[in-house]
C-alpha cells in the first residue's frame, strides 16, 4: 500500500486540494477518521473500515498475481485467455480501489495506476491514462464499481486496449 500513498502523493502534488494534511493518508488514520467521501450519491468504504478493506485488497490482489503468474511465467507470451485475465484482474483492481476509496482525493488517478501496473507487469505498455480521464463509458462503469460491480470497467479496459493495440499497429 506504500506504493499507492506514493502514486496519491505526487499526483496530488500538482494539484489544487482543499487540505494537504490528506494527502498521502487513508481514511480513518489519525487526522483523516471521519472523512467521508462518496461518487454521485453513492458513499465509499466508511472510514473504519478503509485499513482492513485495504488488507482484504492486498491479499485478493497478491493471490490473484501469484495464480496468473503460475499460469503465465515472467517472459512467457500472453495467449488470448491470458489477455482476458490481465484485463479482468486489471478492472478488478481498478473498481475495488474505486469502490474502498481510500483517499479524500485522488482515488481515480490512483486506480488507474494500479491498473496500469497489472497491464506492465504482463508486458504491456500503461493503457490508461491518468489525464485526460478515459472517456466511452469509463465514469458509468466507476459508478458501477462503487456498487461492487467491476465487470463495466472490463468492458471499458479492453476498449482501451484495443484502442493502445491498433495505435501501435498504426
Amino acid at each position: 500500500m506504500e506504493a499507492a500513498r506514493h502514486w496519491q502523493t505526487e499526483t496530488m502534488a500538482r494539484v489544487d486540494v482543499p487540505d494537504k494534511a490528506f494527502v498521502g493518508r487513508f481514511r480513518g488514520q489519525r487526522g483523516v477518521e471521519k472523512i467521508g467521501v462518496q461518487v454521485e450519491s453513492k458513499p465509499g468504504t466508511l472510514s473504519g473500515d478503509v485499513v482492513q478493506q485495504l488488507a482484504v485488497f492486498e491479499q485478493k490482489l497478491k493471490k490473484a498475481v501469484e495464480a496468473l503468474n503460475t499460469q503465465y511465467p515472467a517472459g512467457s507470451e500472453l495467449d488470448a485467455d491470458g489477455l482476458a485475465a490481465v484485463i479482468q484482474l486489471s478492472a478488478w483492481a481498478h473498481a475495488e480501489w474505486v469502490m474502498i476509496h481510500p483517499f479524500a482525493n485522488g482515488n481515480g488517478q490512483t486506480a488507474q495506476f494500479w491498473a496500469n501496473c497489472v497491464f506492465m507487469r504482463y508486458g504491456f505498455p500503461p493503457v490508461i491514462r491518468i489525464r485526460p480521464r478515459p472517456d466511452g463509458g469509463y465514469g458509468v462503469a466507476g459508478r458501477a464499481a462503487m456498487d461492487g460491480n467491476w465487470q463495466p470497467t472490463v468492458v471499458v479496459f479492453r476498449r482501451i486496449r484495443l484502442e493502445a493495440l491498433n495505435a501501435s499497429r498504426a
